[in-house]
């Protein structure tokens, strides 16, 4: 089978799609035939080799975590889905750019048909750490909430997720996302400046105060938002500053603490039912994985970026 594997830390040109063994599941696994996969920002440190003190890898190594696909193979254990089930799923085994994956039973759930390949392959990671990042900071009807890099792959999620509680939203993004942003109730605020501009039109936006951030880019909001907008750190979380997390006191929930089978369900049934709309940047074939990368690295695209491997 066709897998993207790497055999040294490197920029994105160290990625290759080669052919490798095709893997059997185990006892509570499936095997699944890949239809779609994405690419996300967790990745490229994972690459580059700035995360090998605390993950490091075994080469030959593989990328990927979530996935949409249809079963090939159940093991042992295994009688929620049936060989033929459509599913959605994630894998921590970094795997999942590649025509088969295997994963846990508990990571894999049902496709609606309502849901395309390509929102099924690009919601789990995403989604996943858009809810842990929303439960976090725990926004109450009549609060505002600040989102930074607001139309991108998760914050284009958070924004959604946040209103279903009743909060308003402040959204920093490009001037081409604000079309996006006010169409889904949020006021948008254009990302070029220095913080500090960005942090005085934040609070010109909100007409009160900030009483939560969820951080999405990094680069000094989480800093901005407790120095200049008052926000207390426990309100604070933030999926990419894990420096600035430390530092001010404020979270760092990523997906992690939200990848369980009855959150991805919830998530999908939401896609399912058009009340939370996951936006596709662009769809590429599993050839182009160095381009989806370097558009990814760019930090400009309005949600997922999604590879084809069939």
């Amino acid at each position: 089978m066709r897998a993207v594997q790497f055999d040294t830390y490197g920029d994105v040109d160290v990625l290759e799609v080669r052919d490798v063994p095709r893997p059997a599941p185990g006892r509570g696994q499936l095997l699944v035939r890949v239809r779609t996969a994405a690419v996300n920002p967790d990745d490229l440190p994972r690459i580059e080799g700035q995360l090998d003190e605390i993950l490091p890898v075994t080469f030959p190594a593989g990328v990927g975590c979530d996935f949409a696909g249809v079963v090939e193979e159940v093991g042992e254990g295994v009688n929620h889905l049936a060989i033929g089930s459509e599913v959605i799923g994630f894998s921590h085994s970094h795997d999942a750019l590649a025509e088969y994956v295997v994963a846990p039973r508990h990571h894999v759930v049902h496709r609606p048909a309502t849901v395309s390949w390509e929102v099924g392959g690009g919601l789990a990671l995403a989604g996943m750490t858009a809810y842990a990042a929303v439960r976090a900071v725990a926004p109450r009807p009549g609060e505002t909430i600040l989102v930074s890099a607001a139309a991108g792959g998760v914050g284009s999620l958070v924004v959604q997720l946040v209103q279903r509680t009743g909060a308003a939203v402040v959204g920093i993004a490009g001037r081409q996302h604000h079309s996006w942003l006010r169409e889904h109730g949020v006021v948008p605020v254009d990302h070029a400046g220095t913080v500090a501009e960005i942090a005085a039109a934040v609070t010109h936006a909100a007409g009160g105060p900030v009483h939560a951030l969820v951080d999405c880019f990094g680069h000094g909001y989480v800093e901005a938002a407790v120095e200049l907008l008052g926000v207390p750190p426990d309100r604070i979380d933030t999926v990419v500053d894990m420096g600035a997390a430390r530092r001010f006191g404020a979270g760092n929930l990523g997906q992690e603490s939200a990848a369980q089978a009855h959150v991805l369900e919830e998530l999908v049934r939401l896609a399912s039912t058009g009340e939370l709309e996951v936006p596709i940047a662009t769809v590429l074939p599993l050839a182009d994985l160095r381009l989806a990368y370097r558009l990814l690295e760019g930090h400009h695209t309005h949600g997922k970026i999604v590879l084809s491997v069939d």
